[in-house]
């Protein structure tokens, strides 16, 4: 009898383990499911998006996509004619030093890296600026890096945003007030990472109200406190707006509702002070010309002619 009662009891305790096991798997497939929540020190993934086939084959091909706009950027409170250029290109990314790998390997990330670069001249002297945002196209996290540089006669400012633990920030400006400084903020949407977001699908852009880290060019430019700001965003058919109360600044980006999601173009409103008067103020982007290209292999004399199918000086 006492032997049947211990076969049992063996049976219920091995019984008990095993369901436990299953709950702490059901548990943890739950977690997946969570979505990213903004203003977290701990970041929770998305399921990733699925990518199609036509993603794959757009952005999988070995070229990068190059569309170059005609500008006219808004500084010291005029409009200033110049060029713009987007650069969106697949890369393999490595988590842990946050920097583009140099083979592939399982455990690299795959993001969509978008360069934006702007050139205009204020007066005598030529402003060059230049943006990197690093995004997973698993489209289920925040960038997992941002850098931004200013150039002019000046000086140089750089920014930049690595997502870790916390946003860890290095900022450096000639400037006295602003000089060199390291420090941390809390995650949340950042305005750099949504414009890759839309390429990869526009109805997952956050709209309402939210918290958003501004373009590091923006914050750079107006001398701004790099935080984030409220927000409210609205998604329309081939238009993203995002509108900032506190920083008096709307910005708009215009796209293609079909894919590949192409931008098209983009409005820039803020109030811009002078030393006469303060305004209202709008930056556009026109789009010039897109195409696909391996341009890094285009570096020979004979390749500038490329530039000319750009329109680009």
């Amino acid at each position: 009898m006492i032997k049947i009662i211990n076969t049992n009891l063996k049976f219920v305790l091995i019984a008990s383990l095993v369901m436990l096991c299953f709950s702490c798997k059901d548990k943890e497939s739950k977690t997946s499911e969570l979505v990213v929540t903004p203003n977290s020190k701990t970041e929770v993934l998305a399921p990733k998006t699925k990518l199609s086939k036509n993603f794959r084959d757009y952005w999988y091909n070995g070229e990068a996509e190059i569309t170059s706009y005609k500008l006219e950027q808004e500084r010291y409170g005029e409009i200033r004619e110049g060029q713009a250029v987007l650069v969106f290109v697949t890369e393999d990314f490595l988590p842990e030093k946050q920097v583009k790998a140099d083979n592939y390997s399982d455990s690299n990330t795959p993001i969509l890296k978008m360069n934006a670069t702007k050139n205009f001249v204020t007066g005598i002297y030529p402003y060059s600026i230049m943006q990197s945002t690093f995004y997973p196209v698993a489209n289920n996290q925040h960038a997992l890096k941002i850098s931004a540089s200013v150039q002019e006669w000046c000086g140089h400012v750089y920014t930049q945003l690595n997502n870790r633990d916390d946003f860890e920030v290095v900022t450096h400006s000639y400037f006295q007030g602003e000089a060199d400084s390291t420090f941390n903020l809390e995650k949340s949407w950042t305005e750099n990472e949504l414009w890759i977001k839309l390429r990869i699908d526009p109805k997952s852009l956050p709209v309402g109200e939210i918290d958003i880290i501004p373009s590091l060019e923006y914050i750079r430019l107006n001398h701004d406190e790099l935080k984030s700001y409220k927000a409210f965003t609205s998604l329309e058919n081939g238009s993203y707006t995002i509108s900032y109360e506190d920083l008096d600044r709307v910005l708009k980006i215009n796209f293609n509702p079909n894919f590949p999601y192409d931008i098209l173009g983009w409005e820039e409103t803020s109030t811009s002070s002078s030393d006469a008067s303060e305004e209202v103020l709008t930056t556009k982007a026109t789009k010039l010309k897109t195409l696909k290209s391996d341009y890094w292999n285009k570096k020979s004399v004979s390749d500038i002619k490329i530039r000319e199918t750009l329109k680009l000086q």
